[in-house]
């Protein structure tokens, strides 16, 4: 019985994946059982963002499984401590909460605005206005948080307290909050929702919002943080910091973790007791992402991710003059969708098929969210192969 044949008859059939068993990864290339290799432009859906296999970061792994894998949030680690420093010292933030994913994140993220008005004497206000098309996580909150129908069908009801406005629309967003409102959240660029990028004063307007009625702003960060977008946040092209923050994805560049960041005033609801996290923070976790963090500003990853993410774009706008299916070209540093006006799965497998990893999202947008460390030569051989593609189906 093969890798294939093992999994799906034991695994839980909740994923359509593809023929692959991939067996070995090295920088921007993956390897099949078979011995094939494919170039990863999807890096494990935006997380591996230092690449497969990071010399650097497997050392850190082993040095850190050698000495302290996990003790418990009982007690204080040197791991767990830096990275939080870490993190408020190149943000808004004053305080971290850790978690083992987005979801988790995003939980401890609506949890904290709730609590945060019940402190102060006002429990009328729980509400949260979401986006339409976002995609905040699969638990129960997130996925009634999720303004998209597909995730929620099949698990109604829905945790009550959500409200969904249209994304980059300030007048739609501004007629659903209210006095019941404790939060506004979104993502900055929606990722699932198909790399939509907002009109630059669209969150300008939303932090307005907030301070005109009082409510937190909630940026979910899980796909375009940790320098996808070619800022360490994606809110940094924005110029606009929110109350609360969340991270997870890239943070481990593939290891489980996820954080929530946010303000002292924010952050002051949460007292011992209020939320936890058995595996949240590990030692061994921790000090994975403060590695990652370190290689990512210290390397000059963070810097090479605008100009590698315009040669892309630049790249795709060229296929796109070319071949008429491309409709457009959208988002920012290494997190770019191409809208097709044909479904995109078919394109997508006939690139893995030629050695390219490739995603689809929303049944028609082409996602590329390769390794920052993707190189021009690897850009221009997904080009060629994508341009062969698209010839192939105009015949």
């Amino acid at each position: 019985m093969d890798i294939r044949q093992l999994a799906d008859a034991h695994i839980a059939n909740t994923y359509a994946r593809f023929p692959l068993a991939l067996v070995k990864g090295q920088g921007c290339t993956v390897w099949d059982d078979q011995g094939r290799a494919y170039v990863d432009f999807i890096a494990g859906i935006a997380v591996c963002n230092l690449g497969h296999c990071h010399p650097d970061l497997a050392a850190t792994l082993a040095e850190q499984a050698r000495t302290l894998w996990h003790v418990s949030n009982l007690y204080y680690t040197a791991p767990q401590a830096e990275l939080a420093a870490w993190l408020t010292a190149h943000s808004f933030a004053d305080r971290v909460f850790f978690a083992n994913s987005g979801a988790e994140a995003n939980e401890a993220a609506i949890k904290l605005a709730r609590k945060y008005f019940k402190d102060r004497g006002a429990p009328e206000r729980y509400r949260v206005v979401s986006m339409k098309q976002s995609f905040h996580g699969r638990t129960m909150a997130t996925l009634s948080a999720t303004g998209q129908e597909k995730v929620r069908k099949g698990y109604d009801p829905i945790l009550e307290g959500f409200d969904y406005a249209a994304f980059n629309d300030i007048e739609e967003l501004s007629c659903l909050v209210g006095p019941a409102t404790c939060a506004i959240m979104l993502e900055p660029i929606q990722g699932e929702g198909g790399v939509v990028v907002p009109d630059r004063e669209y969150l300008v307007q939303v932090r307005r919002l907030c301070d005109e009625t009082g409510c937190l702003l909630i940026y979910d960060e899980i796909q375009t943080g940790i320098g996808r977008t070619g800022k360490l946040f994606a809110y940094e092209h924005f110029g606009v910091a929110p109350d609360i923050l969340t991270l997870a994805k890239a943070l481990g560049n593939g290891l489980p973790i996820g954080a929530m960041l946010a303000t002292e005033q924010a952050a002051a609801a949460f007292v011992p007791g209020a939320h936890a996290s058995t595996f949240g923070g590990t030692p061994l976790v921790t000090a994975v992402a403060l590695k990652v963090l370190q290689i990512l500003t210290g390397e000059g990853v963070l810097e090479r991710v605008a100009e590698t993410g315009a040669y892309l774009r630049g790249h795709l706008e060229r296929l796109q003059s070319k071949h008429p299916v491309i409709k457009d070209i959208r988002g920012m540093g290494l997190l770019i969708g191409a809208r097709m006006d044909t479904p995109g799965a078919p394109i997508v497998r006939a690139c893995m098929e030629q050695g390219y990893l490739i995603n689809c999202i929303q049944d028609n947008i082409l996602r590329f969210a390769p390794p920052l460390i993707v190189t021009p030569a690897e850009i221009d051989g997904l080009m060629a192969c994508l341009d062969n593609v698209l010839s192939g189906m105009e015949q």
